[in-house]
């Protein structure tokens, strides 16, 4: 074997390691956020009977999340529920803004 078929095999190597290595930093600095992201527009989660990202059909759907970084989830600025009642995200799923049934 010459050394350019031993090298590319190793560096293609090192590179899927270094990536593996980098995912866990950046899931560290985002969190899920349910009930911030409008129709369509969700990383994940939709309730039952949706596939997953950009399944949400109805705007800041409580049982749909989208990553954020962490600690701004509960702070977020959102318009007002229809009742006036100040709307904000949440760590966990909520049981507002659904779709009907």
């Amino acid at each position: 074997m010459t050394t350019k078929t031993l090298v590319l095999p190793l560096a293609a190597s090192v590179a899927a390691a270094l990536s593996f290595a980098a995912a866990p930093a950046h899931a560290d600095t985002m969190e899920k956020c349910f009930g911030v992201s409008l129709a369509g527009q969700n990383d994940c989660a939709a309730g039952a009977g949706t596939s997953c990202a950009g399944s949400s059909t109805v705007d800041f759907q409580g049982n749909a999340w989208t990553l954020v970084p962490a600690g701004t989830c509960e702070t977020m600025e959102l318009p007002a529920m229809a009742d006036g009642t100040q709307r904000m995200g949440s760590l966990e799923e909520l049981e507002r803004d659904l779709p009907p049934a």
